[in-house]
This record gives structure tokens, sequence and C-alpha cells, in this order.
């Protein structure tokens, strides 16, 4: 670890690499995820889908002596309109990656094709509401989105826990840089997202961002004014955040 810092409330992590980021962050949470697990039956979290948390979530499923069924998972967000079996899904990002690896109480999923849209963010949003968030582990986007809130659609006192949003172009620009499509036209338009304070009412937050294409998104993060405008600096009003940046994205600091 290069440095330790605190920005508001946000703990920021550096590390020299994307991959000692990935494994220290897995550490932490794994380690808080023990401490949980001793003094409550079940952990509920939630994960991002994203090439930036490829380490961090490799590093997870190895971590040892986690008692994983009694831990209940949700993810993020999700495209709508992608076939059940794209690679792009962002459940079947994470299916292949941590919740077909270890054995998970449960798993929930959101459905971008479902034939009703706002009766699927009603009935996750009752799922997340029965099972109230321990841990978020999330990522944030080159233009300082968290989840798919983009600055035009996110809402820091949004009164739903789920909601339906077209993303922006620097969003699904993102996308095509991150490998995930070949070009823009292919990017899905529309999402289902948690919302803003869906995500910010767990009590812990984990937020790993490696990567040089972050670092302007780091940046606003920790320096620029709270707002919608940047959504990811609402991590810096959080009571229990901590921020796991790697050399690259953490480049524009001083």
């Amino acid at each position: 670890m290069l440095t330790q810092s605190s920005t508001n409330r946000l703990i920021l992590h550096q590390f020299n690499s994307r991959t000692d980021l990935g494994e220290q962050a897995a550490r932490a949470v794994s380690t808080f995820m023990r401490e949980l697990l001793k003094q409550q039956a079940t952990v509920h979290m939630i994960f991002a889908a994203a090439p930036s948390q490829e380490e961090f979530l490799a590093a997870l499923v190895t971590q040892p002596d986690l008692d994983w069924s009694r831990v209940d998972a949700f993810h993020m967000d999700e495209y709508v309109g992608l076939p059940n079996d794209a690679a792009q899904r962002f459940g079947n990002f994470l299916k292949e990656r941590i919740f077909d690896r270890v054995p998970f109480r449960s798993v929930h999923y959101l459905d971008g094709n479902a034939p009703d849209l706002v009766a699927e963010c009603q009935r996750y949003s009752e799922l997340l509401e029965h099972f109230p968030v321990d841990i978020v582990c999330m990522g944030i986007g080159e233009n300082c989105h968290i989840a798919f809130n983009d600055p035009h659609v996110a809402d820091f006192d949004d009164p739903v826990l789920v909601k339906v949003v077209d993303l922006d172009s620097a969003c699904r620009q993102q996308q095509v840089n991150d490998g995930c499509f070949v070009q823009l036209d292919d990017v899905p338009t529309h999402a289902l997202t948690l919302t803003v304070p869906a995500l910010m009412q767990a009590p812990h937050v984990f937020c790993m961002v490696p990567g040089t294409h972050k670092a302007q998104a780091v940046y606003h993060t920790i320096h620029s004014p709270v707002s919608e405008t940047y959504p990811s600096t609402i991590l810096r009003w959080h009571e229990d955040a901590q921020l796991f940046i790697d050399r690259d994205s953490g480049s524009q600091l001083s």
C-alpha cells in the first residue's frame, strides 16, 4: 500500500497496481464479512459488474474461512433489452465471476427483459427492503456514475430504490472503451439501476477504481463539490466508505 488518507469521511487507499488493489480490497471486504457473521445470522451484499472489478472479484472468491452459505447477494444494475445469454449482461458477468463460484445462500438478479420494467423495479425494491443491505462492493464510472446513476439522472434524494434510466453518451462510450462492446451503437440506451439512496443506505461501502481511464473520475470524487454533477462525490458523506485506487487511477491526485 502506498498511502492511506481521508477526504471528509471517505477513506482512501492507494496501491501500486490494480492487482494489489484487488487483493487488498478483497482482504478488507472478507475481513469485514467475517466480523459481521460473528454478530448476525446473515450478511446481505450488493456487487457491481465491470472490468474494474475483475481483480477484486477474483481475489474475493479465494478468501479463506468465509461462510458464503450465510450471504445473500444482489447485483447492482442491468441493461434493458440485451439477450439473456449476452456476455455483456451484468448478471452474467457476476454469475461467471462470483455468483456461481461460491455457495451463496441466495442470489438475486435484475431482469432487464422483464415485460413490465416498472413492476420489475418494484419487485427488486421489495427484495432490498426484505434483505437490508450490509455491504456494497462497487466502482465508479468515467463520468463519476455509481451504478447507472449518470449525472443527468442521479438524485441524492431519490424517492425510489430501483428505477429505469437512460444512459448518457459518456457512460455508453465507456462500455466501448472497456472492450465490452465493439461500437457505440451496440451499447443499450437504457438500464435498470439501484438508485443513489439504495446504495448509500448500506452501512458499509467498498469502492474499487483502478486504471488510467478513471483518473479524472477519482480526482472529481475527491476534490469536486458534493453534487449530482459528480455522483460519486456522495461517497464523501457516507459514514463508512472506503475507496481503493491504484497508481494509475490516482495519477491526477496531488
